[in-house]
């Protein structure tokens, strides 16, 4: 993937050593150049200095042809400008953004974008959102040890009972979407072509979920 990264503090630049080392195209914007010592020697990724929210600099990131963004400045601000503009502006098919206030959560999840906090956690979650790029987060709790995800089944499921997709402390169905209206699955319900499922997950068992659905979807 293309990723850009709006913030080369802890967050920003962690994630971004992380990406790079397996490969991916990362490009890191921040408008404090001495930010750079943040990011390990022999980067491979390209360093913009100036700000995430401007388009002139966003365009010589390449955000055009990016196919990830992620805002992880200091300020909500400017986290949440950014992640807009990405989004709306230039259609980055996935776009995370950090949130300090828990006061402005729910404005990014109206905006579609999900929001994440704390250092440690948001690196680890940041990484496994990229990665499993099908599965969309709806809603974090706690401090994001456990999520609601939604994905469209495959077809090779198609006739299973839906609660036979439970892992014990890891992954619970608890909702599907069938033509339009929305059910709690009985212990009997089985999965039907385009159902789009959500599911309760560990933050540890997105890797167990993804492989479990990448059997078709193949991403």
């Amino acid at each position: 993937m293309r990723v850009i990264i709006v913030g080369c503090g802890r967050v920003g630049s962690r994630l971004a050593a992380r990406l790079a080392t397996e490969g991916h195209d990362v490009r890191i914007v921040d408008r404090a150049p001495k930010t750079r010592r943040l990011l390990p020697v022999g980067f491979p990724g390209r360093f913009h200095e100036g700000n995430g929210f401007s388009r002139t600099v966003l365009e010589a990131a390449g955000i055009k042809h990016a196919d990830a963004f992620v805002a992880v400045t200091a300020a909500d601000s400017s986290n949440i400008v950014s992640a807009r503009t990405a989004k709306e502006t230039y259609r980055v098919p996935i776009v995370l953004a950090r949130v300090y206030d828990p006061g402005r959560a729910d404005l990014y999840r109206e905006l579609g974008i999900p929001a994440i906090a704390s250092v440690r956690w948001t690196v680890h979650q940041m990484h496994q959102m990229l990665l499993h790029r099908h599965l969309t987060p709806e809603l974090s709790f706690g401090n994001g040890e456990t999520l609601l995800v939604r994905s469209e089944l495959p077809a090779y499921l198609t006739g299973r009972r839906l609660t036979e997709f439970d892992v014990d402390g890891e992954i619970r169905v608890v909702e599907v979407t069938r033509a339009g209206r929305s059910l709690v699955p009985a212990h009997s319900t089985p999965a039907e072509p385009g159902d789009l499922v959500t599911f309760a997950v560990a933050a540890t068992a997105l890797g167990r979920l993804r492989g479990f659905l990448d059997k078709e979807l193949g991403t």
